[in-house]
C-alpha cells in the first residue's frame, strides 16, 4: 500500500468585482468550493490527509497557509483555479515554493484545462497541472503511479511541459464520498447563498451532475467536454439527509447546469425526499425545453423553491446565433408554469455578446420587463479560454486580455459598434429598469415574510446596498 500523503487544498481568492468598487459579491454570495471539497473527501477516502483553506472566505491569511504548511509539512499544495482566480493562486504557490521548495504544486481547474501547455510554460511555480476531473491524476500523485500513463496531466520535462492526454468519463459519480464540507472553517456559517434566494438558512451549494451535452458558445466545456452524468436520486437524497444532520442545512442550491435533464431521476429524487421527511427546501437551474407542468409540481412538492433559466437574450437572432432551441416564446411559457407551480422564476442574461447592438440590447430590455420574473441577473459577457467563440473573439469586437477581470463583472471584451462606457450605461440601464419597477419592490417587500434572513442581512449591510444603488444611478 502506498504510504499516507498530507495534501493542502488552496481556493484562491482572485478579483471578484469591479475595480475602484467595494467587493459585494461577497456580502452577497459565498459558496463553497466544491471541487475541492470533493478532492479532499476523496483523498482521505484512500487514505491521505487532506486539509482547506478558502481564501474566498477567508481572504487576507496569507500567514495562516504559512503557518499551515511550517507545522504540517505537507507533501503537496493544491490550487483550483477559474481564470479570474489563477493570477491569485500563482502568487501564491510562488510564495510556497521559495518558502517550501520542498513542497510540491499542484493547479488544475478551467483555466487550466482550457490553456494546457502553454499555461503551464509560462507558471514555473507550479509542479504539476491537472486537465478534466481531478481524481484520478490527483490520486495518481499522491501514490506515485506512473505519471506518464495517467490521463489528463500537465508534466515538466526540462523546459518542457508534456501532455498525457484527455481522459476518458468514466468515473461512477454514485462512487464519490460526499464532498468534505466539514473541512470548511465555519462551514456553514461563513457561507452565504445569494441574498434574498433562499427561504431559511442554513444553506449551501451542491452539485448533482457533470457536464452538459450541449455547445453554446459561450460556455467553457473544457473540463468534463459534452460528457452529462449525474448521481442517482437515492445518492442525492442520501447527500441531503447528511447536510441536514450534521450541518443543520436547511435549504440546497444545486449548482448544476442541467438538473432537470433526466426527467426520471428528477422524479425519483422528488418522491424520495418527499417519503425521507427532510423538510429541506432547494433551487435549481434548467432548461425550459426540459420543464413540463407535471414535473414542476412534482418540484413544488418536493420543496423546490426557485429555478433559475439560462434565457441570455431577449432578441431572438442574437439567441439563435449563440444556443440552441432560442425560442422566445417557449421561455415565456415555461416562466408562466414555474411560477403557476408556486415555484419562484429567475431569469439568467448576458449583456455584450457578440453581435450585440444598441436594437439587440432594447428588445432583451423589453424582453426581461415583459417576463413575470421574481428574480433577474445580467451577467457582463467574458469570453473565456475554452469556449468555442474565444479563438474567435477579436474579430468581433476588441478585447482586453486581463485574466483578473475575466469574471463576468466587467466588459473584457467591447462588441464591434459599442465602447466600454456605452456598454456601462445599458448594464446599469438594465438594472435601473427591472428593479426600480413597483411589482418588483413589493415582491421584495414580501420577503420579509418568506425570507426573512436576507431582509436581516440586506439591513446589516445597508450602506453598502446604498452605495451600490447609487453608482448605478450615476
Amino acid at each position: 500500500m502506498a504510504s499516507k500523503r498530507k495534501i493542502l487544498f488552496v481556493h484562491p481568492l482572485g478579483v471578484n468585482w469591479m475595480p475602484g468598487q467595494k467587493d459585494m459579491s461577497r456580502i452577497a454570495n459565498i459558496m463553497p468550493p466544491l471541487g475541492l471539497c470533493g478532492l479532499a473527501a476523496w483523498a482521505e477516502q484512500h487514505g491521505h490527509s487532506a486539509h482547506i483553506h478558502d481564501c474566498y472566505a477567508f481572504p487576507g491569511r496569507d500567514e495562516k497557509i504559512d503557518s499551515w504548511i511550517r507545522t504540517e509539512q505537507p507533501d503537496f499544495v493544491g490550487f483550483s483555479t477559474t481564470t479570474s482566480s489563477f493570477l491569485d493562486a500563482a502568487r501564491l504557490a510562488e510564495r510556497i515554493k521559495a518558502a517550501y521548495p520542498q513542497v510540491r504544486t499542484i493547479v488544475g481547474g478551467v483555466h487550466v484545462s482550457a490553456l494546457r501547455e502553454s499555461l503551464m510554460r509560462d507558471y514555473p511555480m507550479f509542479d504539476y497541472g491537472v486537465v478534466g476531473e481531478g481524481e484520478e491524476p490527483l490520486l495518481a500523485l499522491l501514490e506515485d503511479q506512473d505519471l506518464d500513463n495517467v490521463p489528463g496531466l500537465l508534466l515538466r520535462r526540462g523546459d518542457d511541459v508534456a501532455f498525457t492526454g484527455l481522459q476518458e468519463a468514466t468515473l461512477d459519480l454514485d462512487s464519490l464520498p460526499f464532498p468534505a464540507y466539514g473541512a470548511l472553517e465555519g462551514f456553514p456559517g461563513a457561507y452565504k447563498l445569494p441574498i434574498f434566494n433562499y427561504p431559511k438558512g442554513p444553506g449551501t451549494t451542491a452539485v448533482s451532475s457533470r457536464g452538459c451535452p450541449y455547445q453554446c458558445s459561450y460556455c467553457d466545456r473544457s473540463v468534463f467536454r459534452r460528457s452529462f452524468r449525474f448521481n442517482s436520486a437515492e445518492y442525492i437524497v442520501e447527500l441531503l439527509g447528511h447536510l441536514r444532520g450534521s450541518f443543520g442545512v436547511r435549504h440546497v442550491n444545486f449548482y448544476d447546469d442541467l438538473f432537470t435533464f433526466n426527467r426520471e431521476r428528477v422524479v425519483a429524487f422528488c418522491e424520495s425526499l418527499l417519503k425521507s421527511n427532510l423538510r429541506m427546501t432547494f433551487n435549481c437551474a434548467a432548461r425550459a425545453e426540459h420543464l413540463d407542468q407535471d414535473l414542476l409540481g412534482m418540484l413544488k412538492r418536493a420543496g423546490c423553491w426557485m429555478i433559475s433559466l439560462g434565457i441570455e437574450s431577449g432578441d431572438a437572432d442574437l439567441l439563435k446565433r449563440h444556443r440552441s432551441r432560442a425560442d422566445l416564446e417557449m421561455i415565456r411559457e415555461r416562466v408562466d408554469w414555474i411560477r403557476g407551480a408556486g415555484i419562484r422564476a429567475k431569469g439568467l442574461f448576458m449583456l455584450g455578446l457578440p453581435g450585440e447592438t444598441e436594437e439587440t440590447a432594447d428588445h432583451s430590455l423589453e424582453y426581461i420587463l415583459s417576463l413575470p420574473l421574481d428574480e433577474f441577473n445580467l451577467a457582463k459577457f467574458t469570453p473565456f479560454p475554452g469556449s468555442p467563440l474565444f479563438e474567435e473573439i477579436h474579430q468581433s469586437g476588441s478585447m482586453e486580455d486581463r485574466w483578473d477581470l475575466m469574471n463576468c463583472l466587467n466588459f473584457v471584451y467591447v462588441p464591434e459598434g459599442f465602447t466600454a462606457e456605452r456598454l456601462e450605461e445599458r448594464f446599469h440601464e438594465f438594472y435601473r429598469s427591472y428593479f426600480q419597477r413597483p411589482r418588483v419592490l413589493l415582491g421584495y417587500l414580501a420577503m420579509v415574510r418568506h425570507s426573512p434572513e436576507s431582509w436581516l442581512r440586506f439591513l446589516r449591510n445597508l450602506g453598502d446596498f446604498m452605495g451600490l444603488q447609487r453608482s448605478f444611478r450615476r
